[in-house]
């Protein structure tokens, strides 16, 4: 594979050029398991509410690789010494650090993988990557796994104001059309510093900061945890439940060889061997739409149901509620969708449930935001700042939903 312009770049709608740091970066991006990403959307079901979020996964990991060189150059322009090799680690980990997503993004960790959480895979293709490319990848899965002794670098790539964050912030809310979701990202960077071995934000970008709390927020109730995205994912989590149980019992239904194969399997983290991985990496979200367009056709009820409610957009109702949906209302509509379809009680709680949804725009007991004074002091940015709602945002909030046939109601 002798390619001698490996310098690319790609023209990126958000920062305009975004450049390939080393030839080492394009051939990790060049490989198969990297363009996947391109078949993986960003946002899950959200295109069902904004029909702009179609961006994908490998949109996201470009954009994060551009705005970490940002960050690495102020940092060594305000004199934190970052070697290249740390440099190289840096890149090569928050470009990888979502390779791991299934289609669709959440709702795969939910169905068919038992609870196999992206970041384990994502780890897992790392190192698989690792022995294909002779080692070059060990530094930066020592920082991935936070096991480097330089903290900050691990702050940079998984922390309440990393790389990730913020490139999904203003990536995700210029495909949505959600303008309130838009952060000062560049700004952001330029405040940036090292003080004792940990990021902070230098006092002045402090502004910035709690616009950005305030962005992603809002990002969460507008657009992540609007009602129809999240019951056009838990429709989708229903599906692939639905299809592995009838699978598993001896129904065979039309799927591509990948998606067969996790269908028929009940596949844990300790079954991840290479084989397994490899087969993981054949999936996308390309393989979960083909299944659900032929089985909406399927003799099983729940099954072809479920598919032509997302096919057709026509999805359950989802009621938002304060308090807990009270169990005397989930059995009546089980109860009334039963009187209907004749379904077993089984069946029937695949259309009617209950859940909640959880938002915490800063979580205090975690890593916090750290402000760097003029004083040389370093304040939580909570303390720090003058605005109360910033208290306010470090409070989870829970919302309560219940999800039913429309027909419930019609009854």
């Amino acid at each position: 594979m002798s390619k001698t312009n490996k310098l690319k770049i790609f023209n990126d709608p958000i920062y305009g050029f975004i450049t390939i740091p080393n030839t080492l970066i394009y051939d990790l991006i060049q490989h198969p398991y990297f363009q996947r990403l391109r078949r993986i959307s960003q946002m899950g079901m959200s295109y069902l509410v904004y029909p702009g979020a179609h961006h994908t996964r490998f949109h996201h990991a470009l954009g994060c690789l551009h705005i970490m060189q940002k960050a690495v150059q102020t940092l060594r322009f305000k004199g934190v010494e970052i070697s290249n090799n740390e440099e190289n680690a840096l890149y090569i980990a928050i470009l990888l650090h979502d390779i791991g997503h299934g289609p669709f993004s959440h709702a795969m960790e939910h169905s068919i993988v038992e609870e196999v959480h992206h970041e384990q895979l994502s780890l897992l293709f790392m190192e698989q990557l690792n022995k294909e490319f002779n080692g070059q990848l060990s530094l930066a899965i020592q920082v991935f796994k936070g096991e480097y002794h330089r903290k900050f670098m691990l702050q940079l790539i998984s922390s309440q104001l990393d790389m990730d964050r913020m490139d999904y912030l203003k990536r995700d809310s210029f495909y949505s059309g959600v303008a309130e979701g838009n952060i000062n990202s560049e700004r952001l960077i330029q405040m940036m510093n090292v003080d004792n071995d940990v990021l902070v934000i230098e006092e002045k970008g402090i502004y910035s900061v709690e616009k950005f709390l305030v962005a992603r927020r809002l990002m969460y109730w507008q657009a992540y945890l609007h009602k129809t995205s999240v019951v056009g994912e838990l429709i989708l989590t229903k599906i692939l439940k639905r299809a592995k149980e009838l699978v598993q019992n001896g129904i065979q239904l039309e799927a591509s060889k990948p998606l067969s194969y996790f269908l028929e399997n009940k596949v844990t983290l300790e079954d991840f061997n290479e084989n397994v991985l490899q087969k993981f990496s054949y999936l996308d979200d390309y393989d979960v739409l083909s299944a659900i367009k032929a089985w909406q056709f399927h003799d099983d009820y729940v099954l072809s149901n479920l598919c032509r409610m997302i096919i057709n957009r026509d999805l359950l109702k989802i009621k938002m509620l304060d308090e807990k949906p009270s169990k005397e209302l989930v059995k009546s509509y089980k109860q009334k969708f039963i009187n209907l379809t004749k379904l077993s009680e089984k069946e029937v709680a695949y259309f009617v449930f209950k859940g909640s949804l959880k938002n915490q725009a800063y979580n205090k007991q975690s890593e916090p935001i750290h402000i760097y004074k003029k004083d040389k002091s370093i304040e939580d940015v909570v303390e720090a700042s003058d605005q109360l709602h910033l208290k306010a945002l470090s409070k989870q909030v829970t919302k309560y939903y219940i999800c039913f046939p429309k027909v419930i109601l019609e009854s």
